[in-house]
């Protein structure tokens, strides 16, 4: 896999892994005994949705196990005036004449939705590092790109939130 992540995403993936196998995975074996108890085990529902549940559950305890080892650690620290991780940026875009605002994250963390966008995308590559002010070209790919500029830039308190799914 080899994603970059901070310290605080490894510590975020670590908590979940106890949380499914201290309070997830005990409750999904209760669901399972549950449903078996209830006869006929080729046409029971309850037992077949349990079981998947079980192991969902237990499929996300080893893909983050698998992510804690494989990943890179990256810093999060960046100076008070240029952009850098879980900083929150107003990007004014010259070709559409609009402002929009961004949190650049790490890829596990990258939420379109929220306006999260991951270090590694174009758009957060270009503007890493950069001072409000600055004028960025975002390249796409070796014929296409546009200009963004930076409008402000602020550090945000992390939420905790990484953009894999939950159950």
């Amino acid at each position: 896999m080899y994603d970059k992540v901070t310290q605080k995403d490894i510590e975020r993936m670590e908590e979940e892994i106890e949380h499914r196998k201290l309070v997830v995975r005990k409750e999904a074996l209760e669901a399972v005994k549950e449903a078996r108890a209830q006869g006929d085990l080729s046409e029971n529902f309850e037992y077949k949705a349990a079981k998947q549940f079980k192991n969902e559950n237990e499929k996300r305890i080893r893909y983050l196990e698998r992510m804690i080892k494989t990943d890179v650690i990256i810093s999060d620290q960046s100076k008070s005036d240029e952009v850098g991780m879980n900083n929150k940026v107003v990007l004014y875009f010259e070709e559409d004449d609009e402002e929009e605002e961004y949190t650049i994250v790490t890829t596990v963390r990258a939420n379109s939705l929220k306006h999260w966008i991951s270090n590694e995308s174009p758009l957060g590559k270009a503007v890493l590092g950069h001072k409000a002010g600055d004028r960025v070209f975002v390249k796409i790919n070796d014929n296409a790109g546009y200009y963004v500029e930076i409008r402000s830039i602020e550090n945000t308190q992390d939420d905790g939130t990484i953009g894999l799914r939950k159950f």
